[in-house]
């Protein structure tokens, strides 16, 4: 785990939709060092915890089970979260994800299943937190964990994209709603090597050779996102609200630089 840059958010509680694996474990990581109590939802009781070696030791998350397609489990969790905690400072938006189907062969029920999970619970999830954190003194930030399918195609994944794609056009209409109590913003990640690329980009060479396609010539690790999102919760991105961090390592090399012949 690389250093958190001196962030501190001891005293802190954040939550982190499907922080217990991927993107969303690295996230929790990122600010269980920084010192913060971390929650991590999920809809089935995690086998292992995000945990991290913080100011005072090595800290685990705390978990609470909830299914972010049903309302009623919303409400509990964070039925849970105030009785518990008494708070919530930073909410981590970033419970989702597709499976690989063509638009033309896939059901019009997959694809109200996936804008449910990745546009609709996202806007549940930020509803109730915003409801917490107007009551506070210090209000909140909340940040949706965008993608880059959202600025570009998006073969494989259609409903996806136009989910992240409208998620970033929620996080500008929050910006604006709820400011200046609550700061909403997006992180939106590149490619990001986890323990599922294999079901992507396919085995170790696979791999490689898609890194090598990304002007950093690496992916993303999930490290990279969470300390973006430090940043973005911090007072030092205080005026960052109603926007978008893209972090894609420099983004896709275009396919005319390898079609043509010239350069």
């Amino acid at each position: 785990m690389k250093q958190t840059a001196g962030f501190d958010y001891q005293g802190q509680v954040v939550l982190v939709t499907g922080g217990t694996k991927g993107i969303g474990a690295g996230i929790a990581c990122s600010f269980l060092q920084a010192g913060a109590k971390v929650i991590v939802c999920g809809r089935n009781t995690a086998e292992k915890l995000p945990e991290a070696d913080g100011p005072e030791g090595v800290n685990s998350a705390d978990f609470i089970a909830a299914d972010l397609r049903d309302l009623d489990s919303i409400n509990a969790l964070f039925d849970t979260i105030k009785a518990e905690y008494g708070r919530l400072d930073v909410v981590i938006n970033n419970a989702g994800g597709s499976p690989f189907a063509l638009a033309d062969r896939a059901s019009p029920r997959f694809h109200e299943s996936i804008l449910r999970l990745n546009l609709i619970a996202p806007l549940n999830v930020a509803q109730k937190a915003n409801e917490l954190m107007q009551a506070q003194e210090s209000g909140g930030r909340i940040i949706f964990i965008g993608s880059i399918s959202a600025l570009r195609a998006s073969p494989g994944t259609a409903a996806y994209g136009a989910a992240k794609a409208g998620v970033l056009s929620l996080v500008q209409s929050l910006g604006v709603e709820w400011a200046p109590k609550v700061r909403v913003t997006a992180v939106s990640p590149g490619l990001v090597k986890t323990e599922q690329s294999h079901l992507h980009y396919g085995d170790d060479e696979g791999i490689a050779a898609v890194s090598a396609t990304i002007p950093a010539g690496r992916m993303a690790d999930p490290e990279d996102i969470g300390n973006a999102c430090l940043y973005m919760a911090s007072p030092l991105a205080s005026y960052a609200s109603g926007c978008n961090l893209l972090l894609n390592g420099g983004g896709e090399r275009p396919a005319f630089l390898a079609a043509g012949d010239t350069n």
